[in-house]
């Protein structure tokens, strides 16, 4: 069972950092709001701004009932006043120290007393063979997790994680997400993770907040707005939340049903009854007027054409509705004019199962509990 927090990030805030302005408002609850937007969007400094290193001009902060600042009623709370857990790009663990120390830092100081159990904490995040260690002896992805450890035994209302897997090549960044999504599933904290990699927000946001020159140009549900983001300048996504429904071994194929419909994937790790996130982008998405039989690709699904985007450029969008689900896809501008493809018409989409992100996020709680024992 989770462990039980209502406090939630209420932030609204307007003020500039030297020439550059903020003009942002969100909430934030339990599990991950990710912000995310180009370098220079204002992620780190709003991040600064809660942790109480940087001062907005006007506004309002509070976790819950806990106000962080307030203009109007000069309330402005020191940094170590605020109770938040920070984690940087770099761990910045104190190097003289054991494992075991940087994690008790903060009761040993005299600063606060953990709520949850040291034990707790290095069983979530997998460092119990680790205390003895000093930093120098530890991987990037081990640092990191350290740090978090930190961080949580620090006994803080709201985690901000900033960039923490920027400094990490591609195999310590696959090591730690799934511990961040533990993280997100048991801590039952609010945690603002800063991002500009959208498969990192695929697999561990609940809510995005998309920023551009300081300011929230939208933010929501994740699964809501995620195709607004561009990944890789190439294509768009969606994101999509199912079950698996069946899982053949032989063949390392599961079957994932989102809404009336089942998707076939290849991915020989994913188990009945466990919930995922799939996502798909809109190049691996192709059209056919009639359904084609007598080929390889496993997922064929009846749309209708909701609308279609083309600019001067050689390619168009089309957002196809699929049941309840929305999938995007995107093909050339002459594909849309030899198809005759026009708004509101029915049509088939062809999804090969091995272009379906196969880094399918795990949903489900898992056996381990932060509760309080």
């Amino acid at each position: 069972m989770k462990h039980a927090y209502s406090n939630a990030l209420d932030l609204n805030i307007h003020g500039g950092n030297g020439g550059f302005r903020v003009d942002a408002a969100f909430r934030a609850e339990t599990g991950v709001t990710a912000l995310f937007g180009a370098s220079g969007a204002g992620k780190t400094t709003l991040l600064r701004m809660i942790a109480g290193t940087l001062r907005p001009e006007q506004g309002r902060i509070a976790i819950g009932e806990h106000v962080l600042f307030d203009s109007e009623k000069q309330i402005n709370l020191k940094p170590e006043q605020r109770h938040i857990g920070y984690v940087y790009q770099d761990a910045r663990l104190f190097p003289h120290l054991t494992v075991l120390r940087n994690l008790t830092y903060a009761a040993w100081a005299g600063k606060r007393q953990p709520v949850r159990k040291l034990e707790d904490i290095t069983a979530l995040l997998g460092i119990e063979h680790l205390l003895q260690r000093k930093p120098h002896q530890l991987s990037g992805g081990e640092k990191q997790r350290v740090a978090i450890g930190r961080a949580l035994l620090s006994a803080p209302k709201l985690l901000l994680l900033d960039e923490p897997l920027s400094s990490l090549d591609h195999a310590r960044r696959e090591e730690i997400l799934p511990y961040l999504e533990q993280l997100r599933d048991e801590s039952g904290l609010p945690i603002v993770f800063v991002s500009h990699e959208v498969d990192e927000v695929a697999r561990l946001a609940d809510t995005l907040v998309l920023l551009e020159q300081g300011r929230v140009r939208e933010s929501g549900s994740v699964f809501d707005i995620f195709s607004q983001i561009d990944g890789s300048g190439e294509t768009t996504s969606v994101l999509l939340k199912g079950t698996v429904t069946r899982n053949d071994d032989h063949y390392a194929m599961a079957e994932i049903a989102i809404g009336g419909v089942k998707f076939q994937l290849t991915d020989q790790t994913l188990q009945t009854g466990m919930n995922v996130r799939l996502r798909i982008r809109s190049k691996d998405v192709s059209l056919a007027r009639t359904a084609p039989v007598g080929i390889s690709i496993r997922n064929v699904f009846p749309v209708v054409i909701h609308s279609i985007s083309t600019d001067s450029g050689p390619f168009a969008e089309l957002n196809l509705q699929l049941g309840d689900t929305e999938l995007l896809s995107r093909i050339s501008r002459k594909s849309v004019q030899d198809l005759e493809l026009r708004q509101g018409e029915q049509i088939f989409a062809l999804i090969k199962a091995v272009s379906i992100d196969r880094s399918a996020v795990r949903l489900q709680q898992s056996e381990f509990s932060l509760q309080n024992r």
